[in-house]
């Protein structure tokens, strides 16, 4: 079959796979952190730094709409005199929980992107998330490997193919991203409608 083809297919394959219920819950758990103005953290490495770093850009600049709080979002994978300091003297494997020690609260969010869902410093700084009560979701592929099972909620992209679950792991950041500018203007819309219902009524009375 054509490498072109065969590629394309297989990425139909795998997104009609995805659980649409758990990236619904993970877009309404982040507008509702959104409007209580808790902080979002996003890790990864190699591919998934990038897409951390993405993610949190679109989430920043993307989903702003005037009358609603901005999201306050942070990459952990971004400050790299920081990033090279912690790997430095304290380990590679605690960059990102070493970060988070210093700034994560109870409720906050907490998102690992993590093809095979194994990587060392992101499940430190998930393990240490979950201690302090952070919200903790994951992006992962292959078999969600340990972190899969350690987050509240696992965006798992079912694929052994490293190139699919990143173009899937890129592709949910940009669907959230959306999903959560048009919840943001329809909060916007429906904060406008209620003075005018409520003249309507008066009116009537």
């Amino acid at each position: 079959m054509d490498i072109i083809q065969n590629y394309i297919d297989e990425m139909k394959q795998i997104l009609d796979g995805m659980s649409r219920d758990r990236i619904r819950q993970v877009i309404e758990i982040l507008h509702e952190a959104r409007l209580d103005y808790q902080q979002v953290f996003i890790m990864g490495n190699g591919g998934s730094a990038s897409t951390a770093s993405h993610f949190v850009c679109d989430l920043g600049k993307n989903t702003r709409v005037k009358g609603v709080p901005n999201f306050r979002v942070m990459a952990l994978t971004d400050n790299i005199a920081m990033f090279s300091a912690l790997a430095n003297d304290n380990g590679y494997e605690n960059v990102f929980a070493d970060q988070l020690a210093s700034h994560v609260r109870p409720g906050d969010i907490v998102i690992g992107i993590s093809t095979g869902g194994n990587s060392p410093n992101v499940i430190n700084a998930i393990r240490l998330a979950n201690s302090v009560e952070a919200k903790t979701f994951s992006f992962t592929g292959f078999n969600s490997g340990q972190l899969g099972s350690m987050v509240q909620v696992d965006l798992h992209v079912p694929s052994d193919s490293i190139e699919h679950v990143e173009d899937v792991h890129l592709m949910l950041g940009h669907l959230i991203t959306r999903s959560l500018r048009e919840h943001a203007m329809a909060l916007v819309a429906f904060n406008q409608a209620i003075p005018l219902v409520r003249d309507m009524v008066y009116r009537e009375e």
